[in-house]
Order: structure tokens, then sequence, then C-alpha cells
């Protein structure tokens, strides 16, 4: 006889209630959603073409990230051989064959072996080869590919902590290629703004000002011949609307922003105007900052953010705690942005925006109303199916089906999973699956009552004999969901998520809560012959 022990139908008939509680408000409409508890007021969240917003593919420029990369090697190298007093005719990265590769042309040939000693010290990863007084260095393609995944994985770490930042929820931010990078936020209709902080890399460094040099101011529209002096750089630095001011600043970077910790907007108490403060982490960038300071007391000291000065204050005082100030003439919302930017980090490559469309509300709704009719529909065909073939069993077998609808639902609730449309394809087909199990405990259940056994032991070792062809048949699924999970992106992840889910809570509602509901009615009959 088919026996289920009391705790067993309690808490599967628990669980079944919890899972149509937190299903309800994804159920409901806007003004029953409202009026719904605290703790409750979580719906499944909407993917991009069922609640409309934005879809935006970036493209990581690593070439110029790996061309700096390059320099800073020329950079060191040339510091190393004036250091040992090699003598060169020309160092510098040149194209060749689509290729940079760092040349270097010496005097004398007998300087090849040790100038080829200092680059290997500089970078281990360069393939270098020599040819007389000629020295050819390329970067190996295997420190160049996983150079290149690092880039694209900092990337959409900064990515996200920007559009977190940003308040928008629910983002999609997935690699695609070498390369690219998909961003999809549902509910934004207009993607400029997000593009535009997306689009921003945000280097903010730190340079010494020139005091042998003097700032060159520049109406708009005029024209300007800058000087140049070895080791100095003019950058633009904007006072007022039509007034550029151009810094000569020390191309040396003596601090970075990645010491920074935190960036708020704040308003200056002397000025009265927008500004930014920042604080550097309590070790190193306090320390850097404190010795900066102090080295520059009563200087010039100049902040660049992506190639412009934000402002080239004069250090008034040595700052011991770790904390500063950026000015200049900031509206509130670009104060706002910046310091934005600074808390999310600085992107380690630019970004190129190479494909951008929009989707409207109205297309997502009709796909949703789809959606709700295929799986209504299917729901219908597949209640009509189990019923008419197996009587009340098919009946049980419908409740059982419309708790693991709820339950999934719970599920996606409670996990914030996205909702896409082949996820709601996941879910039609889950309602198949679902009573594909029921369909082989009955059908062996028919073969032991032919067999001449008592129907109640029958039932019993149709449970008995199908569990292992059900769980097999199962697994093999979803072995197959983790699969398109892991390997897949965007709407194919959506549909590996609810078959996964669908296939775990179905085997819950087979064995469970069918199988309770089942026992509870056989004690009921009373050992009388059953008809399935």
């Amino acid at each position: 006889m088919l026996v289920v022990s009391k705790f067993r139908v309690f808490s599967t008939f628990v669980i079944c209630l919890l899972g149509l509680t937190f299903a309800l408000p994804s159920l409901v409409n806007q003004k029953t959603y409202n009026k719904l508890p605290g703790f409750l007021q979580h719906t499944v969240n909407l993917g991009l073409e069922l609640r409309g917003g934005s879809h935006i593919q970036l493209e990581v420029d690593i070439k110029s990230v790996e061309k700096e990369h390059q320099e800073s090697i020329v950079d060191e190298a040339r510091k190393q051989l004036r250091k040992q007093n090699i003598r060169y005719n020309k160092i510098m990265v040149q194209q060749k064959d689509n290729s940079s590769i760092i040349f270097i042309s010496l005097k004398n040939s007998e300087d090849a072996s040790e100038a080829q000693k200092i680059l290997s010290k500089i970078e281990k990863e360069l393939e270098i080869t020599v040819n007389g007084t000629e020295i050819n260095a390329v970067i190996s393609e295997s420190f160049l590919e996983n150079f290149s995944k690092r880039i694209v994985g900092e990337s959409i770490e900064v990515i996200r902590r920007r559009i977190d930042e940003s308040g928008t929820k629910e983002p999609t931010i997935l690699r695609q290629g070498i390369d690219r990078i998909i961003v999809q936020l549902p509910g934004v209709e207009d993607p400029a703004e997000i593009k535009k902080l997306l689009g921003k890399t945000a280097l903010l460094t730190f340079h010494g000002v020139d005091e042998e040099m003097e700032s060159i101011p520049v109406r708009e529209g005029a024209k300007v011949n800058l000087p140049s002096k070895p080791g100095v750089m003019y950058l633009p630095e904007e006072r007022t609307k039509g007034l550029t001011v151009y810094v000569p600043i020390k191309k040396q970077i003596s601090l970075t922003g990645k010491s920074l910790v935190d960036a708020q907007m704040n308003v200056d108490p002397q000025t009265g105007m927008p500004c930014v403060s920042i604080k550097f982490d309590s070790i190193e960038g306090t320390r850097k900052i404190a010795e900066l300071s102090s080295k520059y007391l009563h200087k010039q000291f100049a902040m660049v953010l992506d190639g412009k000065v934000l402002s080239a204050p004069v250090f008034q005082a040595v700052l011991n705690n770790g904390s500063a100030q950026i000015t200049g003439t900031f509206t509130m919302e670009e104060a706002t942005d910046l310091a934005l930017l600074l808390r999310a980090g600085s992107l380690p490559a630019p970004l190129n925006v190479v494909e951008e469309r929009s989707v409207g509300p109205s297309l997502g709704a009709d796909s949703i109303a789809d959606g709700k009719n295929a799986t209504i529909f299917a729901f219908v065909l597949v209640s009509l199916f189990m019923i008419l073939s197996y009587g009340k069993f098919g009946a049980f077998s419908v409740v059982s089906l419309f708790c693991n609808i709820m339950l999934l639902f719970a599920c996606l609730t409670l996990l914030g999973a996205t909702l896409t449309l082949p996820g709601i394809a996941g879910i039609a087909l889950t309602i198949g699956m679902a009573v594909d199990s029921n369909v082989l405990i009955y059908e062996r259940i028919r073969e032991e009552i032919r067999l001449g056994i008592k129907s109640s032991l029958a039932i019993a070792q149709g449970y008995k004999m199908a569990m292992m062809t059900i769980i097999d048949s199962n697994l093999t699924t979803l072995v197959g969901s983790i699969v398109l999970y892991e390997f897949g992106s965007g709407p194919i992840r959506g549909f590996a998520v609810t078959l996964a889910l669908g296939t775990v809570i179905s085997l819950f509602t087979t064995f469970s809560l069918t199988k309770s509901i089942i026992a509870l009615w056989l004690r009921k009959r009373q050992n009388k012959e059953i008809i399935i």
C-alpha cells in the first residue's frame, strides 16, 4: 500500500502554499499589487523583450591598451638604455604586417645582448629577435590573449558598477566574442545618458605642474601654438565658457585614481560651487597623497581626468588624512556624474558603441500577452488529456501541475531571475514535462493491475518501479539546461533557467504532492478497488 508520512504531507502542502503566496504578486494587477504587504511586493523581473528598454553593443578598444602597454615598455627601455650608457639611433613602436612591434636601432652591435636582457627584464612575455644593430620585440600571442580577456573582464565589472550606481535595475551585461559586450537595460527607453556614462574612461591621474613654463589661456575659436619640452605636455582646463587654459603638466604620473575608495558630490564652503570630495585608501593612497602634498606644498598640482585638467590647485597644507577635494566649473549634475564615475572605477580601455536599439513597451506587452495565451492554452490541453486519459488520477495531476507553475513563478521571484520570451517557452515546455512523469507512473500502475496485483499495491509498485526512469530522464534534461546556461547568453540563459527550475520542481510535485494527494484519497477509499 502507498504510505506517505504525515510530516511529508504537511511539509508538502506548506511548501505549495508558500509558493502560491510568493507567486501571487506576479499574477495580479497593479491595483491589487499595491494593496499587498511590503514583503510580498516583489515580482518576476521581465527581460528586455517583455518589458521594453534599450540594447547596446559595445566594442572594447583593446588595441589602444596594447599600444599603451608597448609605449610604457619603450619609455622604460629608453631610461634603462641611457642608464647603462647604451647608445641607440631609434627606439619606437612601429606597425609591421598589421601588428605592432617594438623596434630598437643601436649604434653598436656589441650592445645588442645587453639591450636584449634589459627588454626581457621589463617584460618577460616579449619574443625578441636580434639582427646586428636592430632589435625587434613582439608581445607573445598567449600574453595578448590573456591580456584581452582581462581587459574585457575588467570592463564588464566597471560597466556593472556604473550601471548599478546610476540606479538602473535588472541590467543584463554579457561578453560576446573576443572584444564585444552586450548591455541590456529593461525599462530604459532613452539610453543616451547611460551610453554617455559608459563611454567615459574616467581615468583620474595626478601630475605635478612645470613651474618653468607658463599656462596659456585661449579663447574659443582662437589658434594656439603650444611650446614643447621633453617630459611636459599641455592639457586643457576649462575655466569659464569660451575660455580654455592649457596647463603645462609633467608626463610622469604621480598617483592614479585606483587608490580611491570613495567620491561624493559636495559643495565648496568657500565658493558655494559644486565640487567632488575624494578619499584614498588607508594605506598606500593616504601615504602617497601625503608625500605628494608635502613635495608640492605651495605649488600647483594637476588633477587630470581623461586627458583634461579638472583643476590645478595649490597645496596649502600636507594632506595626512587621505582626503582631498576636486574643484572646477562643475554644475551639480556634472559633479554628481563625476563622483559616480570615480566611485565605479576607471575603464581599462575605451568603449565604442557598435549597435544600439530600443524595444518599445507595447511590443513587450504583446509578447507577454502571447506568452500568457500560449501557457494557458498548453495548460488547458494537457489538463484535458490527463483527465480524459486517467480520470481522477488525471485530475490529481492537474492540481499538481497548477502548483508546479506557481512554485516556478515563486522561485523566479525569490531568486531575482529575469523572465525572457524564451523563458516563457521554457514554462510551456515544463507544463508538458511535469505530467510526463505522472504518465509513466500511471501506465506502470495499469500494467501492475493487468497482472492481477491488488490496486492499492499496484499504485505503490508503480511509483517504485517508475522512479529511476523518471529521475534518469529528468537528470538528462537538467544537464542539458546547465550546459545551455553555461555556454549560452541572454535569452538562451532565460530558457535554461526556467527549464532547470521546472525540471526540479516537477520531481517535487510528482513524488511529493501528487503522491500525497493519492495517499490521502486511498485512505478514504478504505481498500476499495480502483479504476485507472
